[in-house]
């Protein structure tokens, strides 16, 4: 396996791939990427036995092609001390050394076999198929992946849940005590769910930034396939049932909240402050178009508030939330103003953008309340 190829292109693609790579690999080989050299193409695959990410790029001047395991965090290390130059890498088919030259030097560094390099996991025959838009896709793993849980008693909350309707997308992301869905229109004959875990969605986010093209999705009961222009990822799914999502978002709040975003964000980080460090338990009391914030610490003997003004329609009412979920839910909105709908102190409270133009999406938030002493 001999060829010629550019510094920054070969470590751009270690680079992503890598980021599969697990710290704590059951399989030595894990650790390896796998080089695959066919024609002038060089593929790189990156495991953990419940992610696979398999990436492409184009290399000149091919002597001979091969495969081989090569050390990742190695390869790595000394791809990153280079400018954008030409690089000779050699492989020597008995003793698995590379050998990577320069117009100034070379280095070698060991490689090993690829034979026990786990295979790419392939999806049954009754796999479903359909082409997602770049930009709904990342927008939904983006909106939902901060509401997910670290549940080992609840796996399935561990996962973005990906729910597939004629005319429509859903994404939702839940840990018992807040939910985010974002449902996004979209032609699709397909009806089906999945959960998709949390680290191939964040690989996903980081990898689709650089694609313009619709991505070929595929998926049967177990996997799931992502085929991007240049990577392909295929991940394990999350088994099991989702929790009923829609049965715990209110349908009619009567007190309805229209409030400037930053403004209140800002006000509830400054009082959060003074929370109880335990609980960060902020208390919201909103009558006569004004938001009442407050919070204390009596072992601290420590407190803040402040007042700010909104659009208010309903009857008087004082809700507690943890000020560390609100902060997560309005700094996860991008637009300047929010409406909050409230029923009363011990149901959930809806947080929804506002938007001046009718969108082809739509997102809500849901909180669950605290317990505030009268």
């Amino acid at each position: 396996m001999k060829f010629t190829v550019s510094s920054s292109a070969l470590l751009s693609l270690l680079a992503t791939t890598g980021k599969v790579i697990s710290n704590k690999n059951t399989l030595p080989i894990l650790d390896y990427f796998l080089l695959e050299l066919q024609g002038s193409d060089l593929k790189v695959t990156t495991s953990d036995l419940e992610t696979t990410l398999v990436g492409s790029i184009k290399v000149d001047a091919v002597d001979s092609e091969g495969t081989i395991a090569a050390p990742a965090k190695l390869m790595l290390d000394s791809l990153k001390e280079f400018p954008e130059m030409p690089l000779s890498i050699e492989v020597n088919d008995k003793n698995w050394e590379i050998k990577i030259s320069w117009k100034s030097g070379s280095l070698s560094i060991p490689g090993a076999s690829a034979v026990s390099y786990p295979a790419v996991p392939q999806l049954s025959s009754e796999k479903k198929e359909l082409d997602m838009d770049v930009d709904t896709l990342v927008a939904g793993i983006n909106k939902t992946i901060f509401a997910t849980a670290d549940d080992e008693l609840r796996p399935v909350m561990n996962g973005i849940f990906i729910s597939l309707t004629p005319g429509a997308l859903t994404f939702v992301g839940t840990d018992a005590h807040k939910l985010v869905k974002y449902e996004s229109e979209m032609k699709n004959e397909v009806s089906a769910s999945f959960i998709l875990p949390k680290k191939p969605a964040n690989l996903l986010k980081s990898v689709l930034l650089k694609e313009d093209d619709a991505i070929e999705v595929a998926f049967d009961s177990k996997n799931a396939q992502f085929k991007l222009k240049s990577h392909t990822l295929v991940c394990r799914l999350i088994e099991g049932n989702y929790p009923n999502y829609n049965a715990v978002i209110p349908d009619n709040n009567p007190n309805k909240v229209l409030v400037d975003r930053i403004e209140l964000l800002n006000g509830i980080k400054r009082v959060a402050v003074c929370s109880n460090p335990t609980t960060n338990l902020i208390r919201m009391d909103i009558s006569n178009n004004k938001i009442a914030l407050t919070a204390q610490d009596i072992d601290f003997s420590v407190s803040a508030n402040e007042t700010i003004s909104c659009s208010y329609e309903g009857q008087e009412i004082s809700i507690g939330f943890k000020s560390t979920f609100l902060v997560e839910i309005l700094s996860n909105m991008e637009t300047p103003t929010v409406m909050v709908e409230l029923a009363d102190s011990t149901r959930a409270g809806v947080f929804k953008p506002v938007y001046d133009e009718k969108q082809t999406n739509s997102s809500l938030m849901l909180l669950m309340p605290m317990m505030i002493n009268a």
